[in-house]
């Protein structure tokens, strides 16, 4: 059916609206923007086709230089393929009967294989087309390619066209080509082996002929070796375990390294002259020696009678350095009075003090710290600090015991757990040789800053009644000299003269490495960053007092307790031999006034937090002394170092009676707990011992508890 128009053709047509005439022209742009995109690619076409024809020429040249450098390679060389050898060996030779003089044509099994391989592919470029399989002569055909050219792609193609017979026949070539170049592999291998043990013999056996040493010569022979052995360098150029440091956390680690790894070659790398040796009895057991030469045997006994000396291991127990590399099983060598300055942690190479360097595998830092000074001593000039300790050495040890022995007066600045341990060594000491010992610090009382007010103001009178005065609340302001003795003057007004000062103000931890290292330093707590497994870097780890690590329960923090550089150091050791643990140990710290008053604490321990304390009468088996009776061991974190309690349980009500210390008597033993948001985050265990387990315990289950009377009860503090 038409459609009716309104115009007939030779008149005007009639206009169209506004809106269809703007869409009729932009369908007519439309139109001829597709005319111009076709016009285009026809010109670009053309283009293409014409620089392909004129391309084509120097393509054909190119490919015929292709087959003819080929064909050049395959043709075999006077001399060379052809040649006979003088004595080929049997299975790398291939021949026939129609070689010049009658004899057999020789030719390289690699010649035989390559021509095998061309063969294959000729015969398959020739024969016919597999079904289902376009061949490649059709494009080169279409393509005007010469024949030649088309067969060498062919073969260079890969599959096996043709029928089955020839899929056999290269079947059949490629099997035996394979099995010629395993045996020629194998039997090479071989004959290597045996010429280079053949000649490692010859070595030693044309030497022992060449010089044939006369039967009389032995102890020539034995002197020479001597001599050699003589000649190793005291330091070893390579350690696979470095230690950096000589105390306690660097012998854990090399006693836990060489217990997973019998065979470990350890070396340890100490500043300090002595072999490694427990820090503890240095404020502690040996001040209470007998023994007129304890400074030299360094032994002293125990609260429960037994003797025993302050290093961890005899010097037999460590090897030379210098035989470290020769010593077939390994073992533990210390290397004393060295200090490492530099380390490349990139080339694995530590520098020491003396310019020698030292390569190695794994790496641990144990450099612990150094003892703080007061600023106002740093200024008083060398007077001042020619009569100065340091406390934290044997040295240090050994020269504050012979200047008790010849001064009349000695002052110790610092009111913490070394303070008050000096303060009552030295009292009890003063008592019988007339001796003045001072102690002044800026707290209200002794341990002020970690046991609560009236447990310090307790302890404050226990130093006092050894013999100390105690002198709370005192800064110093200045330190001078003031004709023969020392004048310090404080900032109420006080002053003190004295002929000697000790200094127990705290630890600054070691960080020379840091910088050569490229270690992270904790800005607000010190030492080296590590992660929960110990380790600052790649095969670098840190343990002991230079550690800042993080604790789940208690969050970042670095600690200087004898128990913690033992575990601390036990772990990295395992660690760098492969164990990867975490470091989740709450480690204890403890403290002797003496053999009959001492505590033993875990976690937070703090005297700015709130704190609850239930106390209960001691008896005779409360004592220090007692402790180390049943443990076997003054140092007590040797037997509960990582001891946890199972199970806890912590009953609602008791019938029993708690016996509180009434006012004006004694804090005989108790517990006090410390808490933070409700939650026991540390805990003081006052005169009772063997009991640390069970506090680890409660520390880590992080639990709120009503009634810490309850708890308390866990401790059995009301037994007799």
């Amino acid at each position: 059916m038409g459609v009716e128009r309104s115009w007939r053709p030779g008149k005007e047509p009639p206009r169209l609206p506004s809106g269809a005439r703007e869409l009729r022209h932009r369908a007519d742009g439309r139109t001829e923007q597709r005319r111009a995109a076709r016009r285009k690619s026809s010109r670009m076409a053309q283009t293409s086709r014409a620089r392909r024809e004129k391309e084509r020429p120097r393509l054909r040249a190119r490919r015929a230089g292709v087959l003819e450098r080929r064909r050049a390679r395959m043709r075999p060389r006077a001399g060379d393929a052809c040649a006979e050898p003088a004595d080929p060996p049997p299975f790398l030779w291939r021949g026939n009967g129609s070689g010049a003089g009658g004899g057999r044509r020789w030719q390289p099994l690699t010649a035989v294989m390559f021509r095998c391989r061309a063969a294959a592919r000729l015969v398959r470029a020739l024969g016919p087309r597999s079904r289902g399989r376009a061949g490649a002569g059709n494009l080169f055909q279409r393509w005007k390619i010469p024949l030649e050219v088309q067969l060498s792609r062919q073969m260079a193609s890969s599959g096996v066209p043709g029928g089955k017979s020839n899929s056999a026949v290269l079947a059949l070539l490629v099997g035996l080509t394979t099995l010629g170049g395993g045996a020629y592999v194998y039997r090479t291998l071989k004959e290597d082996r045996e010429r280079y043990n053949e000649r490692v013999a010859g070595m030693g056996l044309g030497h022992q002929q060449d010089t044939k040493p006369p039967a009389d010569a032995a102890s020539q022979s034995t002197a020479a070796a001597e001599a050699e052995t003589g000649t190793r360098s005291e330091c070893p150029s390579h350690a696979p375990y470095l230690l950096i440091g000589g105390g306690t956390a660097a012998f854990a680690a090399a006693r836990s390294i060489r217990a997973r790894d019998p065979g470990a070659r350890v070396l340890i790398v100490s500043e300090d002259p002595e072999l490694p040796y427990m820090r503890p009895p240095l404020s502690k057991e040996l001040w209470f020696s007998e023994d007129p030469e304890v400074t030299k045997t360094l032994r002293f006994k125990q609260w429960n009678g037994k003797e025993r000396s302050i290093y961890f291991q005899p010097a037999s127990f460590y090897v030379p350095a210098c035989d470290l590399p020769y010593i077939e099983n390994g073992g533990v060598a210390v290397l004393s009075g060295r200090k490492v300055v530099h380390m490349d942690v990139r080339g694995n190479v530590a520098k020491l003090d003396d310019g020698t360097q030292i390569s190695y595998d794994k790496c641990l830092i144990a450099t612990g710290g150094s003892p703080r000074n007061l600023p106002v001593i740093e200024r008083a000039g060398k007077e001042v600090l020619q009569r100065l300790t340091l406390f934290r050495k044997i040295d240090d040890f050994r020269s504050l015991e012979k200047i008790s022995r010849e001064v009349k007066s000695i002052t110790i600045i610092g009111g913490g757990f070394l303070g008050s341990e000096l303060a009552c060594a030295l009292g009890r000491k003063a008592q019988s040789k007339g001796l003045e010992v001072i102690q002044m610090f800026p707290e209200n009382g002794n341990m002020g800053k970690v046991l609560p007010e009236y447990l310090s103001n307790w302890t404050t009178s226990k130093v006092r009644r050894e013999g100390v005065n105690v002198m709370p609340n005192a800064v110093v302001k200045s330190v001078s000299v003031s004709g023969n003795r020392l004048l310090i003057k404080l900032k109420d007004g006080r002053k003190v003269e004295t002929d000697h000062i000790v200094a127990a103000v705290g630890l600054e931890p070691s960080m020379e490495l840091a910088k050569s290292a490229g270690l992270e330093v904790d800005s607000d707590f010190g030492g080296f960053r590590v992660n929960a497994e110990l380790q600052a870097r790649s095969n670098i780890w840190v343990a002991g007092d230079a550690a800042c690590f993080y604790d789940i329960k208690l969050g970042r923090r670095r600690v200087e307790h004898h128990d913690h550089a033992v575990v601390s150091g036990r772990l990295a050791g395992e660690n760098m031999t492969g164990a990867a643990k975490p470091y989740w140990h709450q480690s204890m710290f403890w403290s002797d006034l003496g053999p009959d008053v001492g505590y033993e604490a875990i976690g937070l321990v703090d005297s700015s937090l709130p704190t609850v304390g239930v106390f209960a009468k001691a008896t005779a088996k409360d004592t220090p002394k007692s402790a180390t009776e049943q443990s076997g061991t003054g140092i007590r974190s040797e037997s509960e170092t990582e001891t946890e309690a199972s199970e806890l349980k912590v009953s609602a009500a008791s019938p029993s009676t708690l016996q509180v210390p009434q006012q004006g008597e004694d804090y005989g033993k108790g517990v006090v707990f410390y808490l933070r948001d409700k939650v026991v985050v540390g805990i003081v265990l006052w005169n009772i011992f063997n009991r640390m387990p069970i506090a680890r315990k409660i520390i880590k289950d992080g639990e709120e508890h009503a009634d810490l009377n309850e708890v308390a009860k866990l401790f059995n503090i009301h037994e007799d």
